[in-house]
C-alpha cells in the first residue's frame, strides 16, 4: 500500500470529534490539539459522509443547545487527506480529499452542540464492511446486562494476560482490518497477542471492571453499533496504570445478532 488515507481533526478552545460515515474516527478534549489517524475501515467505495461536532455529549438521546459566548477565538477542522505511506499528514504533499470547517470569533455567540456535514466521492474499492448490515440493536436492561457483564469479562481476562476471549470476539474486526490496511490477518493477530501479552510482563495490565456506572452505550450508524465508552467519552475498556508506566485503551464497537456480541470496529 503506497498511500495512506488518514483524517486530522485539529481544534482551539473546544472539544471536538469527527465523525465518518457516522463513526467516530477521532476526538479532543476541551483544551484542543491536533490528532491524525488512518481511516481505511470507515470508508466506503463512492460516497462518504463526513462530520465534525463541537461539544457534543456521548449520552444516548437529543441534547438540548446550550449557549456559550466566545471568550477568544474558537475553532475546529477535520480534513481528508491521501498520504504517501511513512511521510507526515502535516507534508505539503499530503493530498487534500476534503475538509470540515466550524469556527465562533471572540466575543460573539454560538450553541453546542454545533453539527456540520459534507460529502465527498471517493474512488476507492472498499469491500461493504459489516456494520453497513447488521441488525439495529435495541438498547433495553438486558441487552445493557450483557453488553456490561461482556465488557467486564474482557477486562478481567484483559488483566491475566489473555488475550483469547477478544481476539474470538473480534474476529471479523480483525480480518476487516487486515483487508482494509492490505496486511496478512494472521500477522494482526499474532501481533496483538504479543503486545498484550507483554504488558502483563511489564505488570501495565492494571484494569478495573467497569460497573454499570462507569459504561455508557452510545448508538453509531442508526443503531446498528454500540459503542463502550466512559460518561466522558473514552473507550471503557483501558488500563489505569500507576506512573511512569503508559495507559493503554481498547475501543469496542460492536453488534449484535441473534443475541451474540461481534466486536466489529
Amino acid at each position: 500500500m503506497e498511500r495512506v488515507l488518514m483524517l486530522m481533526l485539529e481544534a482551539v478552545g473546544c472539544a471536538a470529534e469527527a465523525q465518518i460515515n457516522g463513526m467516530p474516527v477521532a476526538a479532543l478534549a476541551a483544551g484542543g490539539g491536533r490528532v491524525c489517524v488512518a481511516v481505511h475501515e470507515y470508508l466506503l467505495s463512492g460516497r462518504n459522509q463526513l462530520g465534525l461536532a463541537i461539544g457534543a455529549s456521548v449520552a444516548p438521546g437529543p441534547e438540548v443547545p446550550q449557549p456559550r459566548i466566545a471568550t477568544s477565538a474558537v475553532w475546529a477542522r477535520a480534513r481528508l487527506l491521501l498520504v504517501r505511506q511513512g511521510h507526515s499528514p502535516v507534508d505539503e504533499r499530503a493530498r487534500e480529499l476534503a475538509v470540515l470547517d466550524w469556527s465562533a470569533a471572540e466575543g460573539s455567540a454560538y450553541e453546542t452542540p454545533a453539527l456540520r456535514h459534507s460529502e465527498v466521492e471517493l474512488p476507492v474499492a472498499f469491500q461493504r464492511w459489516r456494520w453497513l448490515d447488521a441488525p439495529p440493536i435495541g438498547l433495553n436492561p438486558a441487552v445493557q446486562r450483557q453488553v456490561l457483564e461482556f465488557v467486564q469479562q474482557l477486562a478481567l481476562e484483559f488483566g491475566r494476560g489473555n488475550p483469547e476471549p477478544w481476539l474470538v470476539a473480534a474476529r471479523l474486526r480483525f480480518e476487516e482490518l487486515a483487508l482494509a490496511y492490505q496486511r496478512p490477518v494472521a500477522e494482526a493477530v499474532q501481533r496483538f497477542r504479543e503486545h498484550l501479552q507483554a504488558l502483563h510482563v511489564a505488570k501495565a495490565l492494571k484494569i478495573v471492571p467497569p460497573t454499570a456506572d462507569d459504561l455508557v452505550l452510545r448508538p453509531l450508524v442508526d443503531g446498528r453499533l454500540i459503542d463502550c465508552v466512559t460518561p466522558l467519552g473514552a473507550p471503557v475498556l483501558r488500563t489505569q496504570n500507576d506512573a511512569p508506566l503508559a495507559n493503554h485503551a481498547w475501543p469496542i464497537r460492536l453488534a449484535m445478532v441473534e443475541g451474540k456480541i461481534y466486536v466489529l470496529r
